[in-house]
Parts: structure tokens; sequence; C-alpha cells
């Protein structure tokens, strides 16, 4: 089992303060691998918010007596002084983050980040910013560096856009498994656009067929992977073209391409000007 966790004034007495419109009173991370099970049970729950989120593996929450499996890619909110039960078990592997926060104005701040205050669970999508920030918000909490408690606000509030964006694009009447399995996608291909990517290696490492991500990646972004990483390649291009002096043949290294030929035709394909053509054009408006 690994375990790590900070708390504002080092002090783990749950509060309630309106001095501020958000405080962030503690953070932590529980990784069960090794126990059986964890419980955890507050029947009168809490002076603060609790906002978890589930990495991978997945948990067990009980809401009104009843309980509920929550997978990755989901978040639990839980009220003030509303219960608090929830169970890890071993065998599920979970990889859980959770933040206490108060304030003055917690209840507008999470509409604003549209978090729906009238459920528990609310779809987050899988991301390793999550765990950045979480991690950044335990480290702020041990160290006690200069400004940290705006710094721990400036997280949160960046948490709840990540989580207000991706249920904005959740894609209706698709599962949260295919958008957590396609947000692994686009990341992705994100890091190795500028390399060679082979789509079935890719869905042979992800368990899953090539059809099966070629048709849902379609799906989630309206293009294929190929024309994503196409995208992603030439809007890199043009940002090289108008900020270095590298020339045509680096520049196609950098974002992917072998020969700088091939790399020309493509980028006139997509921009209407050859990648010299674009460069000149650019410095006569100049």
């Amino acid at each position: 089992m690994y375990v790590n966790s900070g708390y504002l004034n080092n002090s783990r007495i749950p509060f309630k303060d309106k001095s501020k419109p958000l405080i962030v009173g503690s953070c932590g991370t529980y990784r069960l691998y090794t126990r059986d099970r964890l419980p955890t049970w507050r029947p009168r729950g809490r002076l603060d918010y609790q906002l978890l989120y589930v990495a991978s593996g997945k948990t067990v929450f009980y809401f009104n007596g009843e309980p509920r499996e929550v997978a990755a890619g989901h978040m639990v909110l839980i009220q003030p002084r509303q219960e608090q039960r929830y169970e890890y078990f071993g065998k599920d592997k979970p990889e859980v983050y959770w933040v206490h926060f108060t304030g003055s104005d917690v209840k507008n701040i999470l509409k604003h980040y549209d978090i729906p205050l009238d459920r528990n669970v609310i779809y987050s999508g899988s991301s390793a910013t999550y765990v950045y920030l979480f991690k950044e918000m335990i480290n702020e909490l041990q160290t006690c560096r200069t400004g940290y408690q705006e710094l721990l606000e400036m997280y949160l509030r960046q948490i709840f856009l990540l989580v207000q964006r991706s249920w904005e694009e959740r894609t209706p009447n698709v599962s949260s498994h295919i958008q957590e399995e396609m947000d692994v996608a686009r990341r992705y291909f994100q890091e190795h656009y500028n390399e060679e990517i082979c789509i079935e290696e890719y869905a042979l490492s992800r368990n899953m067929s090539v059809s099966w991500v070629l048709r849902n990646f379609k799906q989630m972004t309206m293009k294929s992977p190929m024309q994503y990483v196409l995208n992603i390649r030439m809007n890199n291009a043009v940002s090289l073209l108008e900020t270095t002096d590298y020339n045509v043949t680096e520049i196609a290294a950098i974002v992917g391409y072998d020969n700088p030929l091939y790399f020309s035709r493509i980028f006139k394909k997509q921009k209407g000007l050859s990648p010299s053509e674009y460069r000149k054009a650019l410095a006569n408006r100049s």
C-alpha cells in the first residue's frame, strides 16, 4: 500500500473557513496493492468538501446506503456534512487521489465550472495532468513555500476546469471506457506525432482491434488517427516556419518527415503554399 498526503498548517483537524473564496485544506493519494481492503466511513461527513479522483482500477462508494462501483476516469464530489462511506479493494488495484477544500464561495465556484452539485459521481476522463496536479498540491502542502496557498487554489481550479472540459467534450451515447481509451490514444499520438506510428502495433499494445480503434477514434475526433497526426505535424511545421530560422529540411525532420520533398508536397496540399512560399509570404507581410 502506498500513501502520501499533505495538510494545511500540518493540521489533520477538518475545518470550515470563509476568510477566502476557496481554500485547500488537505490533499493525498492511496494506492492499494498489498492490503485486501481499505474502508472509510464518516457517518456525519466532514465540515469541508471532498473531491476524489479514481486514476486507475475501481472503488466502491455508498450513497444513501446503496453501493456504487466507480471506475477510473471518474471523480466523486462529497459535500459538507454528507456521509462519507467508501471502500478500496486490493484485487481492483485502485489508485485514488483526494482533496479537501472549503471557502466562502465554493458553491458558486463549482457552478462556474459546471461541476454538478446534484450528483456525486462525475465523469472526468483519465489524464496524467490530473495526477500531476494532485501531486503538486501534496508537495505544496508538505513544503509550504512562498505563496503556496495561492498556488493550491490555482491547481484546484485547473482540475475543475479540466473536469468541465471533459464533460463538455464527452460524446453522448459513448461509454466512458471508449472515451477513456480514445483520450489515451490522443495523448499517445500527440507525444509521438513525429515518429513512425503503426496503428496495428498501437492497437495490439492496448489489447484492441485495429477496426475498433479506427471506428471509435474517428467518432470521437471526426478524424482518423493518421489525419489527426497529420494535423499536428502541419500545425507544428507552421509554428517552426513562423518562429525559427530552421530550413525546410530541418523542419521536415523535426515534425517527422525524412524526405523534405515529400514534406513540402504534403504541406502545400494542406496549406495551399509550399513551406518556402509560406515563409516568403510571411516575410512580405512583416
